[in-house]
């Protein structure tokens, strides 16, 4: 039979044991934090009452939910009084990327924490890092930098941050090993939404739509029906983190903190998840708080995994990318009769229940009698998926919570300018010429043209080093994305993270477009940076003027716009539903790279950056038949704008990316 309850009585709060002031449980803590989301006054409450030892916050500005409700200044500091005063930490997202044009604000705001005593700051932008080094206030690594490796721990350390929250990557056993004696704190996600493509790399939204996920504003295309290889769904879409059964061997091999994903979420999530994270980390028993962890998987649901902590295996969940609630398994339905004793989870009096085929949401209803379930609605014959999407319990929690207070404060942001750095940059005639490579063949075309050539680490590396030095032409190893056991590469190098940056090879190091570099304070200790991609002529000038380093700028090819791990992710073409198709390719390190559907072509605009003064313009040849490839390297090598139309043709389709128009 079903598992139902024939009472049709749901449980009281009191019989699942969630009062908030437990007194056999009060003040016990783990060593490990639990960190806990507050979207809102209302999760913010909700998170505390839950149990947890600190919430992470963002203000109306530079956080990277700006779509969940976060807070003004004056709720700001009345919500981190709150959070004290219960005993709670509270950390504040600053981890967006920071345009030239917001600086000054950003640094005023940084300053705002300080002087309200928020515990950290979560920071993304390395600009942004480098400018508030003087704020006496906690540093915590945004995942969104990418930290997955020893040598990115000990570059914190080395850059004044406290902690790092690592990478959603990495496996348990990877974590394991670069922790050990770790430098700083480290911070791991254990629950909630996990990005598709590696954090801070991903640039699907901002490409297709010009909402930036490095800026808050993320449209999540992921969670889109994509098809691929004659195969239909959602390709990209990733189940949600479900970790508790982690948290104890997270905690033994030392991890500081381990982190709620969910600012967007509602209050009951946001106590629920700290409630069920919390007692865990305290050592409750399992079955104490089971009637909580099954309300969780009502509350917000599209799918569980482990992430990678188990090991490198797929994350998607492809057959659906919305919150479908819990899923109490499949039935026949026969004259709007649905069979209860062919599903596997129970349900009760009142519960709500989704009764959905595939992508189609039949309807759903409350439960009105759990010994005889019919739909109040017309349905056809057949089998479906039934789910439980409301639980009357749920209610009871939010009122046992109750409403927030009103957070209110009286400390004024202190508005000042920095100091910006005029750099006198002289126009440049000739900048270098710098072709992405990853074979021989494309190598050889465009060699006679090439000041520079990054050939990527995983293919003939030493060859293409032969046929450079040959040709006096600097030959640049590309490492890959994502290097948890960091490659062996002597010689100049073109890295991805900071990680890379501090692994101390013995040549010049050149920063990608994946650094990330979005204003003029941006550290220029590399040798040469890329100016991301996702910043306008404007802001590039301004980068230009005000900044000191050798500085790069991409002006053709299809841009990668998402790198994953996922190994279920294979090479071939991502379709999406307007008919737009991206190249996917796999490389030996088992990453999977996705490229725009069109290519970047600023040809018609070199003259503007050469009269800008930037060093070098980056051509990305990878994966291009050779005939395109040295069409292009000549048109620019001339500077023959006429060859424009002729690109264009071979390409198919061009775009000048966020040069013309900007990003959100």
């Amino acid at each position: 039979m079903g598992r139902t309850n024939p009472n049709g009585a749901a449980n009281s709060l009191e019989d699942i044991k969630t009062t908030i002031t437990d007194i056999n449980y009060q003040n016990i803590r783990g060593t490990m934090e639990i960190l806990s989301p507050a979207g809102s006054p209302e999760g913010l409450v909700a998170s505390v009452a839950g149990g947890c030892d600190a919430v992470y916050m963002g203000g109306k500005a530079f956080s990277a939910r700006a779509f969940s409700d976060n807070f003004t200044d004056k709720e700001l500091e009345g919500a981190v009084a709150y959070a004290h005063d219960n005993g709670v930490k509270a950390y504040v997202a600053v981890n967006t990327l920071i345009k030239d044009s917001e600086m000054d604000d950003a640094l005023s705001y940084v300053r705002f924490l300080q002087d309200i005593g928020a515990d950290a700051m979560i920071v993304q932008d390395l600009g942004l890092l480098k400018a508030a080094h003087r704020f006496c206030i906690k540093k915590h690594a945004s995942t969104q930098m990418g930290i997955h490796t020893r040598e990115g721990l000990e570059w914190c350390a080395a850059n004044g941050i406290d902690r790092a929250i690592l990478a959603r990557e990495l496996t348990f056993e990877e974590i394991e090993s670069m922790i050990a004696d770790s430098p700083v704190e480290t911070e791991v996600f254990v629950q909630g939404a996990l990005c598709y493509c590696m954090s801070g790399g991903c640039l699907f939204s901002s490409v297709i739509g010009g909402r930036s996920g490095n800026r808050g504003q993320c449209a999540q295309p992921c969670r889109k029906k994509y098809s691929k290889d004659g195969k239909s769904g959602y390709l990209l879409s990733s189940a949600d983190v479900y970790g508790v059964e982690w948290l104890k061997r997270l905690g033994d091999i030392g991890v500081s903190a381990a982190k709620i994903e969910g600012r967007m979420r509602s209050a009951a999530y946001a106590y629920l998840s700290s409630k069920v994270y919390s007692d865990a980390n305290k050592g409750i028993p399992s079955e104490e708080n089971s009637k909580e962890d099954s309300l969780l998987k009502t509350v917000f649901n599209r799918g569980f995994c482990e992430g990678y902590l188990p090991g490198v295996i797929s994350p998607v969940q492809y057959k659906y990318a919305d919150n479908r609630g819990f899923l109490l398994g499949e039935t026949d339905v026969r004259e709007r009769k649905i069979d209860a004793s062919q599903l596997t989870e129970e349900f009760r009096l009142r519960d709500g229940l989704s009764i959905f085929r595939g992508d189609d949401k039949i309807g759903g209803f409350k439960v009105s009698d759990p010994l005889k379930i019919t739909a109040p609605f017309p349905i056809s014959d057949g089998r479906y998926e039934i789910y439980r999407t409301y639980d009357p319990r749920i209610d009871e929690i939010k009122n046992l919570v109750g409403p927030a207070p009103k957070f209110s404060g009286i400390v004024q942001r202190q508005i000042g300018k920095r100091a910006a750095s005029n750099f006198s940059r002289s126009a440049n005639k000739d900048p270098d010429l710098s072709f992405y490579v990853n074979t021989m063949k494309v190598l050889e075309s465009v060699l006679e043209y090439a000041d520079r050539i990054y050939y990527d680490a995983d293919g003939n590396l030493e060859k293409a080093r032969v046929a450079c030095e040959d040709a006096k032409v600097e030959c640049v190893a590309h490492l890959p994305r994502f290097t948890p056991v960091p490659p062996t590469a002597p010689g100049p190098i073109m890295v991805n993270t900071v990680g890379q940056v501090a692994k101390g090879y013995d040549g010049r190091v050149y920063g990608s477009n994946s650094m990330n570099m979005f204003n003029s304070d941006f550290p220029s200790s590399l040798y040469q940076t890329t100016i991301s991609t996702e910043l306008s002529k404007a802001e590039t000038e301004y980068i230009a003027a005000h900044n000191g380093g050798r500085l790069e700028v991409m002006v053709f090819g299809r841009t990668e716009i998402m790198c994953t791990r996922d190994p279920g992710m294979t090479s071939g073409l991502l379709t999406d539903e307007a008919g737009y198709q991206f190249p996917v390719y796999k490389d030996s390190f088992g990453l999977s790279h996705f490229l725009n559907s069109s290519d970047l072509l600023l040809l018609s605009y070199a003259g503007e950056l050469k009269r800008m003064g930037i060093n070098s313009l980056g051509i990305d040849l990878r994966r291009r038949p050779a005939l395109l490839a040295r069409t292009v390297a000549k048109a620019f090598a001339e500077n023959n704008i006429d060859m424009k139309g002729k690109i264009t043709e071979m390409c198919g389709s061009i775009n000048y990316g966020a040069y013309l128009k900007g990003i959100n």
